[in-house]
């Protein structure tokens, strides 16, 4: 019954009686050639599906910001090949968190990581949803004084109202969490040196430039000379994932999130156990 409702849909006949046998004609023998061709196609995309269910497959674009693309997310991309997971076909971005906020929101960008400061709050654009994965404090950095046992350094941010100071380029939330620091405590800094470059910062303060304020992920090392110390009045950078809400239900982001998560506590548990012993940090 189907194949004569498929022969009438045809309107071609796709069998004949050869005998007591029924054998394809020459469009029965076509058509079947190209069922084959289809039902391996089925077979392949139901492959597909389930490993897309599974999170082991799958196209993703994530964005993070430098100190966190160069730490955790590269032990992240490490974790995924050891484990097998290289059919994730991932694309990293190095972008800032209102750039990947601005991805997340017009499809270029499927996982991003973002931050805010515990000074300065952020706004997300509607449809995007975050889940925090980590905090870090924001460090002090001075110069050593000479004579250490003469003079305590000072961790007031208003103690440093005359100094100059060594800030992160305009127009970006680290920017923005130094004047709102600086200005909590009373003072506008006078900027003498930008740069987006931590490290170049902590080298300006190294040459005696001036002081700045920088996150911890962004430390490599630690200039001779210079003191990193804990502000009187703390100040977080608070690391968290977006993504567009539904997306964090998709299997393959929740494994990629997953995975990120876990290199982010590593990372920031080792860092913090290492200030705690290095005695540079107070």
């Amino acid at each position: 019954m189907q194949l004569s409702a498929l022969e009438r849909e045809l309107g071609m006949q796709l069998t004949e009686r050869q005998g007591r046998r029924v054998a394809l004609t020459a469009a029965g023998r076509a058509l079947a050639a190209h069922g084959h061709d289809i039902l391996d196609r089925i077979t392949l995309a139901e492959l597909e599906l389930d490993a897309l269910r599974s999170g082991t497959v799958g196209r993703y674009t994530v964005s993070a910001f430098p100190s966190v693309a160069r730490t955790f997310l590269a032990d992240a991309c490490r974790q995924l090949i050891a484990d097998g997971d290289a059919t994730l076909d991932l694309r990293i971005r190095t972008d800032e968190p209102d750039e990947a906020l601005a991805g997340l929101s017009t499809g270029t960008v499927d996982l991003a990581v973002i931050h805010s400061y515990s000074n300065l709050p952020r706004e997300l654009p509607r449809g995007i949803a975050t889940h925090t994965i980590g905090r870090e404090p924001v460090w002090l950095a001075v110069r050593r004084p000479r004579h250490p046992e003469t003079a305590a350094p000072l961790n007031r941010l208003q103690d440093y109202a005359e100094q100059p100071w060594i800030v992160p380029a305009a127009g970006y939330a680290c920017y923005d969490m130094v004047e709102r620091a600086c200005g909590l405590a009373g003072f506008r800094p006078r900027v003498v040196a930008e740069s987006l470059d931590f490290g170049v910062q902590l080298e300006l303060v190294a040459a005696g430039m001036g002081v700045a304020l920088v996150p911890d992920l962004t430390v490599d090392h630690v200039p001779e000379g210079v003191e990193l110390l804990r502000p009187a009045t703390a100040i977080e950078r608070t690391i968290a994932l977006a993504a567009r809400a539904p997306s964090f239900a998709e299997p393959g982001i929740r494994r990629l999130a997953s995975v990120i998560e876990s290199a982010a506590a590593d990372v920031l548990a080792e860092r913090s156990r290492l200030a705690q012993r290095s005695g540079v940090h107070v």
